[in-house]
């Protein structure tokens, strides 16, 4: 049987939530979400960060999110980047850009840093990010 398609727009905060989920199943590192939504011309609502190990760690986070963001909220990713060389990969969902990078890269970008007025969400678990 056939999916059925989504009429309505998926929730942004649905999107963040995904990610954060298919992060998780990776053990991504020291994942943060940043809420912009409260800053005057910001590039999108959130962003949401981690870190891998390894190449291979940051390549199978990417996949993660994209297969996770697609199976529960049905939205394809509008850009990435960085799948080449994984060391840091860019999904642009819009509204909700996720930066997965290796560890030397995170710390030299310091993207939680550039947006410092942003709020910053510590992330183990992915529940307090559903809507109830």
């Amino acid at each position: 049987m056939a999916k059925q398609k989504r009429t309505t727009k998926t929730n942004t905060k649905e999107i963040v939530a995904a990610a954060i989920e298919g992060i998780l199943k990776i053990k991504g590192k020291d994942l943060v979400s940043l809420d912009l939504t409260e800053i005057e011309n910001s590039v999108c609502k959130y962003f949401v960060i981690c870190h891998g190990d390894s190449n291979v760690q940051v390549s199978a986070l990417a996949d993660s999110v994209l297969k996770n963001v697609r199976e529960e909220t049905g939205e394809k990713v509008w850009h990435k980047e960085g799948l080449d060389n994984a060391t840091w990969v860019l999904l642009d969902y819009s509204d909700v850009v996720i930066h997965i990078f290796q560890k030397e890269y995170r710390d030299f970008y310091k993207l939680e840093e550039l947006w410092a007025d942003a709020k910053i969400t510590a992330h183990d678990d992915v529940i307090n990010l559903k809507e109830k």
